[in-house]
């Protein structure tokens, strides 16, 4: 077999590994979550014991025991931004902290964290692929590729769109001295169309796995899609409020940020302190709401289902609160990322909208979520990318021009923490 052959196909089978590992990690979540917060739970009420604090109280025990981890491994995982930060400078991931990622990545999920998944495994496959082209150096230049081609496939696994994993891996700093091409191209020599065609082969191997392993066992994660969507003169009228509340949504991440990189601060170097208090705030507002705890993946086909059921100042709060809490875990020691809850937070908010304004549904989420994302990501095109796949491809005319104003809400360079 010829080198590029080898290439091709080791590209594949990596893809299919990061699909696989994608799911297994999902099945593990799922499972966990599933026995500490529905068997767990009921096992107290037969007891007769009040089940009715027990997010605050298995929060702050999910808190000490995320903080002990941090004190004792580190601060894993490394967040999906500096993962492919690092993959686009060196071509490598090192691959020396893969457990520490995975256990980190999985801890908050498991206790209800408000955070996504998509932080841990970026980097455990990218951890993976350098360590596989450090074995197979024999095969060529072309192995110092497979760290890229692997974030791409585990991005496309994990949000099950592909778009957005073939376009997120493939942005870079471009060397200013070399004009705007992508980092990569200029550091391997390779033509798009040549990193396109490896990207694609690892997005095909990662999500054909994903869905054999779907087709027999079951589904497991992956971000739901809303497949109908009604434009009429009412939904066009409502428009502009809804882009305009979902983008002030989404600026609200950034002063919330902003404060909880404060407490932060004030605590000093106190992991298990902080990620205590974080449960504790998480626990108390899942007390009240309870969309306002883990990823929101899940959560969201359960929200689909009820709420026309719920009260309008529930949908809109649970938005709000779900966006503080996702910068309470995320800076103060839940490591994590913020695509799922932001995402979850926007159709909340979305259906909240929906229920005031008498529209379809699947326009006003389109609109919200589209200008929450637009907001938080500063990327209106990447953004627009991402919810593409989410939502049908009618609606994307709506994605890209929410995303797009979203971006334009202006933040003070104070509060973006940098």
């Amino acid at each position: 077999m010829g080198r590029k052959a080898l290439f091709v196909v080791l590209t594949i089978v990596f893809g299919a590994f990061a699909g696989a590992f994608c799911w297994a990690f999902f099945y593990l979540m799922n499972l966990g979550i599933d026995l500490l917060w529905n068997v767990v739970p009921a096992q107290l009420e037969a007891a007769g014991l009040p089940a009715v604090f027990y997010p605050v109280v298995f929060c702050v025990i999910g808190g000490v025991c995320i903080g002990l981890f941090v004190k004792r491994f580190g601060a894993y995982p490394e967040g999906m931004n500096e993962v492919l930060a690092k993959v686009k400078k060196t071509s490598r991931y090192e691959y020396d902290h893969m457990g520490a990622s995975f256990f980190g990545a999985l801890l908050p999920l498991l206790f209800g964290g408000s955070i996504g998944p998509e932080a841990g495994l970026t980097g455990v496959i990218a951890g993976l692929c350098t360590w596989v082209g450090d074995r197979l150096r024999f095969v060529g230049a072309e192995m110092r590729e497979l760290a890229e081609s692997g974030t791409a496939a585990v991005i496309s696994a994990i949000f099950a769109t592909p778009l957005f994993g073939m376009v997120v891996p493939m942005l870079g700093e471009a060397d200013e001295s070399e004009g705007p091409r992508m980092a990569s191209e200029i550091r391997f020599g390779a033509s798009k169309p040549l990193k396109t065609a490896v990207y694609v082969l690892a997005v095909a191997g990662a999500l054909g796995m994903m869905a054999l392993l779907g087709s027999l066992v079951g589904s497991e994660g992956g971000l739901p899609h809303f497949s109908e969507i009604s434009v009429g003169g009412a939904e066009l009228l409502w428009l502009v409020p809804l882009v305009l509340v979902g983008g002030f949504a989404g600026w609200t991440y950034f002063p919330f940020g902003a404060l909880a990189r404060t407490i932060s601060a004030a605590m000093g170097e106190r992991p298990v302190a902080k990620a205590a208090l974080a449960g504790c705030l998480l626990g108390l507002a899942g007390v009240v709401l309870p969309f306002a705890m883990f990823a929101g993946e899940a959560q969201t086909e359960e929200l689909a289902e009820t709420w026309t059921t719920l009260p309008v100042i529930v949908l809109v709060a649970t938005c709000f609160v779900k966006v503080l809490t996702t910068q309470l875990c995320l800076n103060l020691g839940w490591h994590g990322g913020h695509f799922f809850p932001i995402i979850f937070a926007g159709i909340a908010l979305g259906y909240g909208m929906a229920a005031i304004a008498g529209i379809d549904p699947v326009f006003s989420l389109c609109a919200v979520t589209a200008a929450l994302m637009g907001a938080v990501m500063r990327q209106p095109l990447i953004a627009a990318a991402f919810l593409l796949l989410v939502f049908p491809l009618a609606g994307a005319p709506i994605l890209f021009v929410a995303s797009a104003v979203g971006s334009l809400f202006p933040v003070p360079k104070a509060w973006l923490g940098e």
